[in-house]
């Protein structure tokens, strides 16, 4: 057996979205780690097709939204059909408070390829066809089993400091360890064909047609072609639909007048709807597919993935760079509850499509209609798929404001436990940003202090003495102001808004590196000093490498 110091601390198991993103964030904080996969490459089967914000916010923060974006197709729209007339939509790309303000379309391998390009840009690379056979606790940290694909000899038992467990929805980390994977499998079998489909089909909008013997979803695809997606009875049969049966369900559910002219993927499966019982065992962090599992509806397994694997990756390594332990009890006590109603989401979408019944059918499209006309339906289904409007105000990462704080006291209206918000910013020292969301863009611990006096200032230089190297310093003042020439070192920056809040109230905020706020503090306040504000922020202690 090996022992932990032969490989680096951390074993991502899975080299999927989910692993990739955790492997890329671990890396671009100064933490080495191995990745192994069972699979030869990136896979050809397109597979998830739908980045929303979220994710697309967690790909720029690594590196890697430039090559997603350049491939993908921005959708605009989504339209919902019943008896073949329209009963509601939804449009796409308003969506305020975000570089990414509505989703686009890309096969999960190019994703995948991004995140991997990315990988070996940071010095990683991935060991392919390499599974994991089994997975314990041992002492402090983890004994695993891996060895070549398929084949049962020259397995090797190696010692791990941590595991991220991302190795899909059969996870032999996951049950290697016991961990329950609870919900239900749908009643219903799916089946899916990539292609040419020629017709009356939109270029930039997704169409649901709800028929009484089931659903079409037709998804335009980024060079040309669609998706379109059915349920069906179980007739016991495994292997990929035809063409024939494609073709038969498209006549029988489309609005007329669609062809299908190729098919190069197709496939059937039973979709379920599962969460595990933990996210965090110890030393070892469930993520991704191995995590939670959903049906298609909405496109959240994969986005809800690359959430999980940065979000591990980023207080991963501010552990194992002096934090305390107590911020991993944020992953399972944060991503659980969110994964959960990304689950129950795509639940009732896909329950919504599948009303049988005359009267309920009556019921959903008269409800589908009120809510579209109203623009209900837009204004609370877009901003829960973006995935961009978590609440984390009861996590242990998270520290409650004093009793003096008033909501919107400081630039984009900071409150623990939530995304902040953006803020118009002109730079004058340290940083090119224009944007509150700009600036914390590069996915780092931000402590930002705002103010016009000098204990303001004060604030500023203390916290950029005292705070890691990694961690950025922000000083926001509304003009030339006494702390300004104190604050030596600090990015500084202006605020760029005449209705920002007033500047003689100093403040401080910490801004985690996901954007959600984890502590702030008042400077009026006699209790504030710098090291007690740094303790709370459970923050790494060392520098991260070079990026």
């Amino acid at each position: 057996m090996t022992s932990p110091g032969q490989y680096p601390p951390v074993l991502v198991v899975g080299a999927g979205p989910t692993g990739l993103a955790a492997a890329c964030t671990l890396l671009q904080n100064g933490v080495a780690c191995r990745v192994v996969e069972r699979r030869s490459g990136i896979p050809e089967e397109p597979k998830a097709l739908i980045l929303w914000s979220g994710a697309l916010e967690v790909l720029r923060r690594l590196g890697a939204h430039e090559a997603v974006v350049g491939q993908a197709l921005p959708l605009g729209s989504a339209s919902y059909f019943s008896n073949g007339r329209r009963i509601g939509g939804v449009r796409f790309g308003s969506l305020a408070g975000t570089a990414f303000p509505g989703p686009i379309c890309l096969p999960q391998p190019g994703v995948e390829q991004a995140l991997y390009d990315r990988l070996r840009e940071l010095g990683g690379q991935v060991e392919w066809s390499t599974e994991v056979h089994s997975a314990h606790p041992e002492g402090a940290g983890a004994r695993v089993v891996l060895g070549p694909t398929g084949r049962t000899e020259e397995r090797s038992e190696e010692a791990v400091a941590w595991v991220v467990a991302a190795d899909g929805s059969r996870s032999v980390v996951r049950e290697s360890l016991g961990v329950a994977f609870e919900g239900d499998t749908y009643d219903r079998v799916f089946l899916l064909g990539d292609g040419v489909i020629s017709g009356p089909t939109p270029e930039d909008e997704a169409q649901y047609h709800l028929t009484p013997d089931g659903v079409l979803v037709a998804v335009p695809l980024p060079g040309g072609g669609h998706r379109i997606f059915f349920d069906t009875e179980p007739d016991g049969r495994t292997e990929p639909p035809s063409d024939e049966d494609l073709t038969r369900l498209l006549d029988q559910r489309g609005p007329g007048g669609l062809r299908i002219e190729q098919i190069w993927w197709r496939s059937r499966f039973r979709v379920h709807a599962r969460i595990a019982r933990e996210f965090r065992q110890g030393r070892f962090l469930i993520a991704g597919d191995a995590a939670h599992l959903h049906s298609p509806a909405g496109g959240q397994g994969l986005n809800t993935g690359i959430q999980d694997g940065f979000d591990l990756g980023w207080k991963l390594s501010a552990v194992l760079r002096g934090a305390p332990e107590r911020l991993l009890d944020s992953y399972p006590a944060e991503r659980r509850p969110t994964a959960r109603a990304a689950v129950r989401s795509a639940d009732q979408q896909t329950r919504t499509w599948m009303v049988r019944a005359p009267l309920a059918r009556l019921v959903r499209d008269t409800l589908m209609r009120v809510l579209s006309s109203s623009g209900l339906l837009e204004k609370r289904l877009v901003p829960q798929l973006a995935q961009i409007s978590p609440d984390y105000r009861d996590s242990p990462a998270v520290r409650a404001a004093p009793s003096s704080w008033r909501a919107g006291q400081a630039l984009g209206g900071a409150l623990p436990g939530r995304r902040i918000g953006d803020a118009d910013l002109v730079p004058v020292r340290g940083t090119g940003a224009r944007g509150l969301h700009e600036y914390l863009a590069a996915g780092r611990h931000c402590l930002i202090v705002g103010g016009s006096s000098r204990r303001a200032g004060e604030a500023a230089a203390g916290l950029r003495e005292r705070a890691p190297g990694d961690v950025d310093v922000l000083f926001v003042t509304a003009g030339a102001v006494a702390g300004e020439e104190i604050a030596v070192g600090c990015d500084l920056v202006r605020s760029g808004s005449p209705s920002a809040p007033g500047p003689n109230r100093g403040w401080v905020v910490h801004v985690r590196p996901d954007a959600v706020v984890g502590a702030v503090a008042d400077l009026a306040d006699p209790s504030w000093e710098v090291e007690g504000f740094l303790t709370g922020a459970l923050l790494p202690k060392a520098a991260k490498a070079s990026r």
